[in-house]
């Protein structure tokens, strides 16, 4: 059986977790990761020397990578609608993959961990303005490019609206005022309606 090492809270683990939910796998998850600890002990290291989740074992097969997990669980398991095998198409779908990861979580981040994780007195708000203005501006590209389309890619649901769909999951939580962007709030919609997305993304912030 597929064994997952992470927290269920985790935007990478979440990742992971949304791509079986949708595929139907059947798995084990181990809690691993900040309060839970495990990951900086030598068996864990011997698994992912990077000391970080998600980390997956897969029938003797160990990978880590959140989107590299996702890529490989949706091409093992023939996952085609999610993950389509025409070249331009999987590529198309690839791109927001590695564009959530170089562009938008990096604005996002800094005004996600700085309401969240950051205790108000402590809080930088020159630099979480400024923050939310970049994110404000990577989900404005967002808007742009699929303000035609039900999804990202096109008209069916892909692992390339997993990431982007957690960071929009953590974008529409917190207490911000956000512009209005009708097209990005109907495919966040969309995306919550999606059983995989309410087991496996909804729920607390941490």
């Amino acid at each position: 059986m597929l064994t997952i090492w992470g927290r269920k809270n985790s935007i990478k683990v979440q990742k992971v977790l949304w791509c079986c939910g949708e595929i139907g796998l059947n798995f084990r998850r181990i809690d691993a990761g900040r309060e839970f600890g495990i990951n900086d002990t030598p068996e864990f290291l011997q698994l992912n020397p990077n000391g970080l989740v998600p980390t997956i074992e897969d029938d003797g097969f160990v990978l880590w990578e959140s989107n590299v997990i996702v890529r490989y669980l949706a091409t093992k398991h023939r996952a085609h609608v999610l993950y389509p095998p025409d070249l331009r198409s999987r590529f198309d779908v690839e791109r927001w993959m590695d564009w959530h990861a170089t562009t938008l979580w990096p604005t996002l981040r800094p005004v996600f961990f700085g309401l969240i994780r950051t205790p108000p007195e402590q809080r930088d708000h020159a630099m979480l303005r400024k923050a939310q203005i970049g994110a404000e501006q990577a989900f404005g590209i967002l808007v742009r490019h699929h303000s035609d389309r039900p999804y990202v890619t096109g008209e069916t649901f892909t692992i390339g609206d997993i990431p982007l769909g957690i960071a929009a999951f953590r974008w529409y939580a917190l207490d911000i005022a956000r512009p209005v962007l009708p097209s990005l709030d109907a495919w966040y919609h969309r995306l919550r309606e999606r059983p995989a997305f309410q087991a496996n993304v909804a729920g607390p912030l941490s």
